[in-house]
């Protein structure tokens, strides 16, 4: 049976590369959707579903809105996969890199291969919505000197020629995607006894010492904490969410240390309790 599955994007992005890694030979039905928000609304409407959803880069940071659409969203997190993010320049056929006057892609992308788009300042850069998308419209509307900057797969979906490989900047360059789900589904898609990691959420006192005193728990039960992000709570001045990834040996430690810091917090969630993911091509 296939499974459902949630993404930003379009068939060939790299929310599509990721979840196929993540589900490597299982048949996937990928819901494709426009935005992050559109994400998390068709969760809503088909809690069975699964979604896909990137939360990091290791160039341009943290997708600080997606944090708050997990929160606010119920879901709770069974998994993660790291994919390096390898970027192409891809054109109809009949071109080559001469005759390209625009190049068109996620900013992000963009942002990622600035170095060689700087060798042709003649080109004009256009930001879209998405890289598979910006190549899938170059050969829908037959955009004859336009290119866009994608994954080098994509090619071949859309009947591209790849111009040039491995023109992102930085060569370690990965992209960290979360694999969520309903609670009520979690349990039959994950195994607990498999996890070391957990993602946690907290807002604290506004006290001299709060963030602290959560650290030292996370010390004293030997939790490694991989990632600490704070946002600003909306409405109240100078006082912030803490989202915290930490990774774990036994889950018993877990526990405590989450029983431990609970009553030290105003608010506390758990966004989920899972097996931490591989990096891969």
């Amino acid at each position: 049976m296939k499974k459902q599955v949630a993404i930003q994007g379009i068939r060939g992005c790299f929310h599509d590369i990721a979840s196929h890694r993540f589900f490597q030979g299982e048949e996937l039905d990928l819901v494709q959707c426009n935005n992050f928000e559109e994400v998390f609304l068709a969760m809503r409407q088909n809690p069975d579903m699964i979604a896909l959803v990137a939360i990091e880069n290791t160039i341009a940071g943290s997708l600080l809105h997606n944090y708050e659409l997990l929160r606010d969203s119920g879901l709770t997190i069974i998994g993660e996969h790291k994919l390096r993010i390898q970027h192409s320049i891809v054109c109809l056929p009949e071109d080559n890199m001469e005759d390209i006057a625009e190049v068109n892609s996620h900013p992000v992308a963009l942002m990622q291969c600035r170095a060689f788009l700087e060798q042709y300042p003649n080109i004009k850069v256009v930001e879209a919505g998405d890289t598979a998308s910006a190549a899938a419209k170059i050969k829908k509307e037959n955009l004859q000197g336009h290119a866009a900057i994608c994954h080098k797969d994509v090619a071949q979906m859309y009947g591209l020629k790849v111009l040039q490989e491995g023109i992102e900047t930085n060569k370690h360059n990965f992209t960290r995607f979360l694999v969520l789900a309903s609670i009520a589904r979690a349990g039959k898609l994950r195994d607990v006894n498999q996890a070391n990691k957990a993602s946690l959420v907290f807002t604290l006192p506004h006290e001299e010492g709060s963030l602290s005193a959560i650290l030292s728990v996370l010390s004293f039960y030997k939790l490694n904490l991989t990632k600490i992000q704070s946002l600003p709570i909306i409405g109240k001045e100078w006082q912030y969410m803490f989202y915290v990834d930490v990774c774990f040996n036994d889950i018993q430690r877990l526990h405590q240390a989450i029983n431990a810091i609970t009553p030290l917090t105003q608010e506390f969630k758990t966004l989920g309790i899972y097996q931490e993911g591989e990096q891969t091509l």
